[in-house]
């Protein structure tokens, strides 16, 4: 019975291969079938974690908490999602996407469910939270497995960023949704629910969890694992486009230990774009999951206003994104070291604004989160690429959740409990410093993978 349960989980089986005259259409259909379903599965995804970025006002202001102490609470969620990423990631090379992924989503909106229930206990919180960022680490990887078996290398870049956009829709969206929540709820009478002024503090959780639920169905119903599957060829044959990839056969599924020892651990390249990860992590992480308790105590900006610049920043990364995937394709040749430099360079100038703006020009403090967000999901997404690049794709799960160790196992604890500390101690000039050299670092790194492309590069 446990055996039956779990082969659902498993590489879904290869079929006949459907007459050609009936291929090209049916690719192209289960093409847009299949990104849709990644990207609002994982726009899903976004709507049960940054939805805490709104909640650690309340925290603070309602329940008495130290910013070092919700601070921790998101590190909690940085830690076991690294960690997941990385386990979870293995898995998913070995797994079907549809239902590995959705079963992610549904668990991470349960959590959510219970969460604000729990708000007097900072360490129920954290064990809570914990448990949220392990079922989020079943996201990325069975999307970046998705997208290697189901678009070419040559237009890797652009698919990726198109994909990408996700993390800008789930999380810049969640302002506006609970701000719209909060609309409803005063229409219907029921802005004093809770009767101590906390009802956004609860919608900020509810609402989204219900949606993420019904997402990780949605995912479960439509979509699907590899071509073969469907009775299609591989992406490889179908578009002619054979890259390097390190192995004979590139179809062939590979255990953990292979895929560990034989195309990451020995990965140089890898390694490198591994680390440069933390530090954009610490950028990216560090100037948004703080935006609303920043503005709010630093700038004096009312919440509701602070809750669209959250949104400003997140949907800014949209067209900025696209075009750094675009860019990639179009003028690197596939290389994704030349663009990342590029918006790093200009991420550090905007972050340095952001800082010094005075308080209440609050036009200012959207374009400088505007131009950050436009720029810093350019590297966040190629660095992604990269790896998938970098490795056969049956072992992209396992790179992708390398890198993504890095980054949320160091970056955007440094982000969450490295800032929360340092501005208990040393004020807001001191948190922006550790950006400003976080900002630095991610430039010099990423300027050494200039010329890394494919797994030959390694």
């Amino acid at each position: 019975m446990f055996d039956k349960l779990l082969s659902i989980y498993r590489p879904a089986p290869h079929t006949d291969r459907l007459p050609k005259e009936q291929q090209a259409p049916r690719y192209k259909t289960l093409r847009l079938q299949t990104m849709l379903s990644i990207f609002f599965g994982y726009a899903g995804f976004y709507l049960v974690r940054k939805n805490f970025s709104l909640a650690k006002p309340y925290l603070i202001n309602h329940y008495g908490f130290s910013k070092g102490d919700v601070g921790l609470i998101a590190t909690a969620l940085a830690v076991s999602y690294g960690l997941s990423k990385f386990v979870m990631g293995n898995i998913s090379d070995r797994s079907n996407p549809r239902y590995f992924m959705g079963t992610g989503l549904i668990i991470s909106g349960l959590v959510n469910l219970f969460f604000p229930t729990l708000a007097g206990s900072l360490w129920a919180m954290i064990a809570l939270w914990f448990a949220n960022g392990w079922a989020q680490g079943m996201g990325w990887a069975p999307c970046a497995r998705t997208l290697t078996h189901w678009f070419s290398d040559d237009e890797r870049g652009t698919k990726f960023a198109m994909w990408n956009v996700a993390h800008n829709v789930g999380g810049g969206i969640v302002g506006p949704i609970i701000n719209g929540a909060l609309s409803l709820a005063a229409l219907l009478g029921l802005a004093a629910l809770t009767g101590d002024g906390l009802l956004p503090f609860f919608l900020i959780f509810y609402v989204p969890a219900f949606m993420a639920i019904a997402m990780g169905i949605l995912v479960i119903i439509f979509l699907r694992d590899t071509p073969q599957s469907c009775g299609l060829p591989p992406i490889e044959e179908y578009t002619n486009d054979y890259p390097v990839t390190g192995v004979a056969d590139p179809e062939r599924e590979m255990g953990a230990k292979e895929i560990l020892f034989n195309h990451v651990f020995n990965n140089k390249a890898l390694w490198l774009i591994a680390f440069a990860n933390i530090f954009v992590y610490v950028v990216r992480y560090g100037v948004l999951d703080w935006a609303p308790t920043y503005l709010t105590a630093v700038k004096g900006c009312p919440a509701g206003t602070a809750r669209w610049q959250f949104f400003v920043y997140e949907w800014a990364g949209i067209p900025g994104t696209l075009l750094a995937g675009w860019a990639s394709d179009k003028y690197f040749q596939g290389r994704k070291g030349p663009v990342s430099v590029i918006c790093m360079v200009f991420v550090t100038l905007a972050v340095y604004v952001y800082w010094k703006n005075p308080a209440n020009r609050f036009w200012v403090d959207s374009a400088s989160l505007f131009v950050i967000g436009f720029l810093i999901y350019g590297p966040v997404m190629l660095i992604g690429v990269s790896a998938v690049d970098l490795v056969p794709k049956k072992a992209a799960g396992t790179a992708a959740g390398f890198t993504g160790f890095f980054g949320y196992m160091f970056g955007a604890v440094i982000a969450e409990v490295g800032i929360g500390r340092v501005v208990d101690r040393w004020g807001w000039d001191g948190g922006f410093k550790l950006l400003f050299v976080a900002c630095v670092l991610a430039t010099i790194l990423l300027a050494m993978t200039w010329n890394k492309h494919h797994a030959a590069d390694r």
